[in-house]
Formats: structure tokens, sequence, C-alpha cells
């Protein structure tokens, strides 16, 4: 298979690319990045288990009671950076407003 479409299958949809926006913005917590990509909660739940299974994301939990996680980069969402930059700069330049 091609390294393109394997990294497709991880990152190639709106909301996975947006989440790895957010976290890389800082954005840690579930509610925070629904509010700020608009997923829908189901959405958001079954992606962010996805990046999290891929290597992309990690899950810490940072509150027992109730159960509440925040989410971080790892190395191989953070080496997503340029690619998320690139895809903004595109935007910029063709895509009409």
């Amino acid at each position: 298979m091609c390294s393109i479409a394997d990294a497709l299958s991880i990152l190639g949809d709106r909301w996975s690319l947006l989440i790895v926006r957010e976290i890389g913005f800082g954005v840690r917590r579930f509610n925070d990045i629904r509010s700020n990509t608009g997923a829908p909660r189901d959405t958001l739940t079954t992606r962010l288990r996805e990046l999290e299974v891929a290597g992309v994301i990690e899950r810490r939990r940072y509150c027992e009671r109730p159960p509440r996680d925040e989410y971080f980069l790892t190395d191989a969402g953070l080496a997503v950076s340029p690619v998320l930059r690139e895809l903004h700069n595109w935007g910029e330049r063709f895509v009409q407003k």
C-alpha cells in the first residue's frame, strides 16, 4: 500500500485533522475540543479513540471522580504540524472565502 493512503487512513478526514490542530494549540479537554471544532459528540469520541490507537495522541487522566482525561500529541502527532501549516497556507491561497 502507498504511504499516503496509509496516512490518510488515520488522518484523512476533517475531524481528525481539526482535533490534531486543537490539541497542538493546547486545547486538551473533550468539551473544549468539541466546542472549537464543532464535531458531534459521538464523532469526537470515535476520532479521539482512533487517534489514540494509531499513536497520534495520548490520553492522560486529570480527574478520577468523575473520570476526566486530557489529550496530548505524541511525537507522531507533533510531526503532523508542518502538514497542517501547509494545508492552512494552501487554503489561504487557493480556497475562495
